[in-house]
């Protein structure tokens, strides 16, 4: 792997949040493609600095509470108290996960999010991932704000996970996706049912910057399809609508979106 130092130290801590029970040095060396003795170095310095801790028992590496806390104090002091009401009043609404995701360069990452069930059927998903784009409707929200030459490329760069990985009614073909996308502008929002995984339904809608106009935010509502069939997907968009342009116009009080 090329790349500076400091770029192969955040790439080993990025391939540390793909595993909580932590990995051994070897995968990580063989993962990052740099010798083992300097995969070593990099992971003393991480643990000297706290980022890193390895268990004594099986002598693997994983990541501290300490980046979860730094993120957390982020969160604290960027304007968060701005954006969660709107997502408290959504959730409570439409009675299913609430989230948010922000566009930073080509990655639309989950940052912020609303439960609103509080009983049966939770859809909950880890939050900090980036979207999948080629089949959730975070992803089709956010590429129909674009050409379809434009996000065919998006797609791309990102990569489409293994078919096996999707629900029943992902699409199957990038023409296929071209055409989902071509009904969410018509319809000024994107919805999937089934398509992220088995059992689950979504709609989501761009929020946009107020003077700007480009696109800085998607705001989804997820949860069980049996909860959220065609006709209730499409009775919640309106609200989905209100609370993404209520986001849009609140976003330059909220360093979230800078």
């Amino acid at each position: 792997m090329a790349g500076s130092q400091i770029e192969r130290a955040l790439s080993l801590l990025e391939s540390l949040t793909r595993d909580a029970r932590g990995l051994p040095m070897q995968s990580l060396a063989d993962e990052l493609g740099i010798p083992k003795s300097a995969t070593h170095r990099m992971l003393a310095d991480l643990v000297r600095l706290g980022y890193v801790r390895q268990d004594p028992q099986t002598s693997r590496y994983r990541l501290s509470t300490k980046l979860v806390a730094l993120g957390f104090r982020y969160l604290a002091s960027s304007g968060a108290d701005v954006v969660q009401p709107i997502l408290d009043r959504l959730a409570e609404a439409s009675g299913e996960l609430v989230r948010l995701g922000v566009i930073d360069g080509d990655r639309q990452t989950w940052i912020a999010k609303s439960q609103g069930a509080r009983s049966g059927l939770r859809y909950d998903p880890d939050m900090g991932r980036d979207a999948p784009l080629f089949y959730t409707a975070s992803g089709h929200a956010w590429l129909a704000s674009m050409s379809d030459a434009e996000a065919l490329a998006l797609v791309e760069r990102q990569g489409i996970a293994d078919p096996a990985e999707f629900g029943p009614n992902a699409p199957r073909s990038r023409d296929e996706l071209l055409e989902r996308l071509a009904l969410a502008r018509r319809q000024g929002y994107a919805w999937v049912m089934e398509s992220a995984a088995l059992g689950t339904a979504a709609l989501a809608a761009v929020i946009r910057h107020p003077l700007e106009g480009r696109v800085i935010g998607v705001l989804s509502i997820a949860g069980p399809s049996a909860r959220l069939p065609l006709t209730r997907l499409h009775e919640l968009a309106p609200q989905l609508l209100a609370a993404a342009e209520e986001l849009s116009a609140a976003s330059p009080a909220s360093e979230l979106f800078a």
